[in-house]
């Protein structure tokens, strides 16, 4: 870790063992969100956030999923989406085939982590809504079976 007498560390990037990776000593030195995401090839953990007015948070936090991703897939993310999924725009912006992008798009999709949208209601809330009168006796089976 840095001496107490050089400039205050504005930011200290650690791995998940604790080992320092990098010390930042000037704020204009910090990455970019997304860049550098991967020091040295290894995950690293933020423990402090300084926000503007100077409020600071301190714990362990990992970047968000596409704050994780490299800087030329974020890049390619932020297209497809700006495109609104169109992978004919997208042959277009990066002068690739259609095959290419959705290999590209595989690949990036086994990074991120499924996030459920519409999760299965819980055993308590189908007979709730039951007892309600919200749904009959063969809905409720069916989604307590998983099949509604």
């Amino acid at each position: 870790m840095p001496s107490i007498w050089r400039d205050p560390v504005v930011a200290t990037f650690v791995d998940p063992d604790n080992r320092e990776l990098l010390a930042v000593n000037n704020p204009a030195y910090l990455p970019r969100v997304g860049e550098n995401v991967r020091l040295k090839g290894r995950p690293f953990v933020v423990e402090r956030v300084r926000l503007a007015g100077g409020v600071a948070i301190e714990g362990q936090f990992e970047p968000p999923q596409l704050g994780q991703l490299s800087l030329e897939d974020q890049v390619f993310v932020t297209a497809f989406v700006r495109c609104h999924g169109s992978i004919k725009e997208m042959e277009r912006i990066f002068g690739v085939s259609y095959p290419t992008i959705k290999s590209r798009l595989n690949r990036i999709s086994q990074l991120l982590d499924f996030v459920e949208t519409d999760p299965a209601p819980s055993r308590a809330d189908v007979i709730d809504r039951l007892r309600r009168g919200e749904i009959d006796a063969q809905q409720a089976l069916q989604e307590l079976e998983g099949h509604a």
